[in-house]
């Protein structure tokens, strides 16, 4: 039979969770003092004044190097799990893995050929 008083803990965490994030905003948001000013406005950098504007046009490959990063190293997270579980789970989910890992290896080698993982 479903109980829902089984799901106390996780709602009152839940809410927990929640509140705290939030009374933390706003009680920043209550205490901070609010002065704008010219020297509030103005960019600062490292205590020297800035030459020139302040938007500068960054290489599309420093993002593209970053996006890489982030996909193969969030994707290499799904196989820890696996990995711990890996005597109870049987065959059929080695050969997932398996090809889950040559999914990996094959973008890997496409993002290697476009060049994605040259810095310079």
């Amino acid at each position: 039979m479903f109980l829902l008083y089984e799901y106390d803990f996780f709602w009152s965490f839940l809410i927990v969770s929640s509140v705290i994030p939030i009374l933390a905003f706003l009680i920043s948001g209550v205490l901070a003092p609010i002065s704008k000013g010219p020297e509030k406005l103005s960019s600062y950098e490292s205590g020297i004044e800035p030459m020139g504007d302040a938007w500068l046009q960054f290489r599309i490959r420093y993002y593209m190097f970053a996006l890489v990063f982030v996909v193969f190293d969030v994707e290499t997270v799904f196989l820890y799990p696996w990995a711990m579980s890996f005597d109870v789970l049987g065959v059929s989910v080695f050969i997932e893995a398996l090809i889950f890992v040559l999914i990996l290896i094959v973008g890997s080698i496409y993002a290697w050929r476009k060049g994605a993982l040259e810095w310079s």
